[in-house]
């Protein structure tokens, strides 16, 4: 068994490649989470919220963040830069999930230091003809239904995602059509989130599933259905503190008490698994699974790890 392969499933380093862009300075979160409520669509079934300035004091960033940034976003770092919006000029983002044909569909809210007449003006010089998206004027960055588009709303507050995608947050942003906010779940999911910590997401039905596969893209010899693993799971909520240490939270609400005790039995065993495999790739450095708590109560497992940012390399598999 590759357990090295193994030991990624408890990195926090899969969280942060959806949320690390360099920002020069906090955006107002109660505002951006509003425009999310209002503007994300019913089927959104993961919602992601991010400070990355906070996250610029992190120690090590820059060589974590040219690590682990992920591939959907630095796709879109390099699409908004056809528009002349750099990274360092967003700084906030809200991040949305929804059931596609291959994979989840990505889509956003961003704000920054950005606006429609310079936008308009790069994508000019581009040769980039606007497309009209409920009344907003959009520029679409790859041909067809699937590329990625973006909308200015307001200055310093913009939108993104596919043309269909797009249309639909505006869709229920413009009242049309429901958003989340009208999804008492959902709603209530993110009303209980940690909202002071930089980084915090709630998830339900396959999107808990998938942010777990997120966590561990290559299993190695380790099978698991995360389908089946989480199928008694109806929500996730999750956040990620940093300081001198990194804090992972989780808390899982299961259907029954007796899928929550199975669960619970699940991350046991990958906890003892990884504490071995650690012990074996890397004799002699701490364990960051030693410090990993699994905890029980009533229909929800939690799960907690703080660790140091030397130890997420190595359970990342990055070299020393």
């Amino acid at each position: 068994m590759n357990m090295k392969r193994c030991i990624k499933l408890m990195s926090l380093l899969g969280l942060l490649p959806l949320t690390m862009l360099a920002l020069p300075a906090p955006a107002p979160a109660q505002d951006l989470v509003k425009e999310a409520l209002n503007g994300f669509p019913t089927q959104t079934i993961r919602l992601e919220f991010s400070s990355p300035a906070k996250l610029r004091g992190l120690p090590n960033y820059s060589s974590l963040r040219q690590r682990y940034i992920g591939p959907k976003l630095r796709k879109l770092v390099d699409e908004l830069g056809q528009l002349g919006i750099r990274e360092t000029d967003i700084s906030g983002l809200v991040l949305g999930w929804q059931p596609g044909s291959a994979e989840m569909a990505l889509y956003g809210f961003a704000t920054g230091n950005f606006g429609a007449q310079a936008i308009a003006e790069s994508a000019q010089e581009r040769n980039m003809a606007p497309n009209a998206i409920a009344g907003k004027q959009a520029y679409c960055l790859e041909a067809g239904i699937a590329g990625t588009c973006v909308v200015v709303l307001q200055d310093s507050v913009g939108a993104f995602g596919s043309l269909t995608a797009l249309t639909a947050m505006l869709e229920a942003r413009g009242g049309q059509v429901p958003s989340i906010g009208s999804d008492s779940r959902m709603a209530g999911l993110v009303e209980r989130a940690d909202k002071d910590a930089p980084i915090w997401g709630v998830a339900v039905g396959p999107a808990i599933a998938d942010w777990f596969r997120g966590w561990m893209p290559n299993q190695g010899s380790l099978k698991l259905d995360w389908q089946k693993v989480f199928g008694d799971v109806s929500s996730l909520t999750y956040s990620v503190a940093a300081a001198d240490n990194v804090t992972l939270g989780l808390k899982m609400d299961c259907k029954s008490s007796e899928s929550a005790t199975s669960l619970r039995q699940v991350f046991d065993g990958l906890k003892l698994v990884q504490q071995m495999a650690w012990d074996s790739q890397n004799p002699g450095k701490p364990n960051p699974f030693k410090a990993m708590n699994v905890g029980l109560e009533g229909n929800q497992v939690s799960l907690s790890l703080t660790t140091g940012y030397a130890e997420l390399e190595l359970a990342s598999g990055a070299p020393n």
